[in-house]
């Protein structure tokens, strides 16, 4: 019963280690391994129920606070799970353009799956991360269909790619905290008035072996939710961000910036670990302006790395309207040019 009691007070308590907002990877485990942690507070509190004879303060205490834990964690992710109420995207559209995007995993060489994958879903633009070289060499059998490319290869692991059918404009790569981790910015044209600006992101997570807090990913965010927040025509993010749609920072992203989640209400998608089904947790994403709109969105096959691509098709919104931002009250702007001075320091 010892055992179950510590483990029942660490999986009641650890769910709120987030909510202190420490930048330190311990810190922010908690929000990766949500519903991994759901699953076990729900396995501790049946356990708890059959081996408690006497209901004593303690008791009633550990049961509860295990509750609350659940209930607080389960509010957080409900809106991203399939059973989320949500209204089916059906607008008037007057244009379209799709793109792949997967983190293909540098050490990979099962090369010819992944570009299986491509050809499957034969998306306008394909995106990769962790594409190093020896990548480059074999993507560049997509070159006859995708002539339009962006290059930026590497060997530490923050590789980028990206192929178009599209011409891309005003194509620009930037590494706006960390000399080995680009970004890569473009537009495409949706139709003849409109052009959508791609936003291609890969920052490094916080973990044992590579940044220890989270400072350097979340002042990337930030840097380009302020760059979003000044343009005036449809936008896009996409990648492996390296965070859970419900974290803090990425839900201040979205506010800032007055992006959509596709996520909501069709499900989790889980992109990484693809190897383990039990440990699996949503890192790769696309964020969208109002005046665009998800159609199909899909998780594709295993094709060798530790993440799954995800193909998505994003329609412009027929006559629509630029949207005005979302104001951001004072605490919220000096957390945004915080996080940007300690990811740059």
């Amino acid at each position: 019963m010892i055992l179950l009691y510590c483990l029942s007070i660490f999986f009641s308590l650890s769910p709120f280690l987030p909510a202190t907002e420490h930048p330190h990877w311990f810190f922010r485990t908690a929000d990766f391994v949500r519903l991994q942690s759901i699953v076990i507070q729900l396995i501790l509190l049946i356990l708890l129920v059959v081996f408690i004879n006497d209901y004593t303060v303690f008791n009633c205490i550990v049961l509860g606070s295990i509750v609350a834990s659940m209930l607080y964690q389960l509010a957080k992710v409900y809106p991203y799970s399939s059973l989320y109420p949500r209204k089916k995207p059906d607008f008037p559209s007057d244009g379209m353009v799709s793109i792949l995007a997967g983190n293909i995993l540098q050490t990979n060489t099962e090369y010819d799956k992944f570009i299986e994958e491509v050809q499957k879903f034969d998306p306008d633009i394909v995106l990769t991360m962790e594409s190093n070289k020896e990548w480059e060499k074999n993507l560049n059998r997509l070159e006859p269909t995708y002539s339009h490319s962006v290059k930026v290869a590497n060997e530490e692991f923050y590789g980028m790619h990206v192929y178009s059918k599209i011409p891309l404009k005003n194509s620009k790569i930037n590494f706006f905290i960390e000399d080995n981790v680009p970004s890569i910015f473009f537009e495409v044209s949706v139709n003849e008035k409109e052009n959508i600006f791609f936003a291609c992101l890969h920052p490094a997570p916080p973990s044992p072996t590579e940044n220890e807090t989270s400072k350097e990913r979340d002042a990337e965010l930030m840097i380009v939710g302020k760059k979003i927040r000044e343009l005036k025509k449809p936008v896009v993010v996409c990648g492996d961000m390296n965070d859970v749609v419900w974290s803090r920072v990425t839900r201040l992203f979205k506010k800032m910036s007055g992006m959509i989640d596709p996520r909501i209400g069709r499900g989790f998608f889980p992109t990484y670990h693809a190897g383990y089904w039990f440990m699996r947790f949503p890192l790769d994403h696309l964020f969208h302006t109002k005046d665009l709109f998800v159609g199909k969105m899909i998780r594709t096959k295993t094709f060798g790395s530790d993440h799954f691509a995800m193909y998505y098709e994003i329609y412009h919104k027929k006559k629509a309207k630029i949207q005005g931002k979302t104001k951001l009250n004072g605490d919220e702007r000096e957390e945004i040019e915080e996080k940007i001075e300690d990811g740059k320091s």
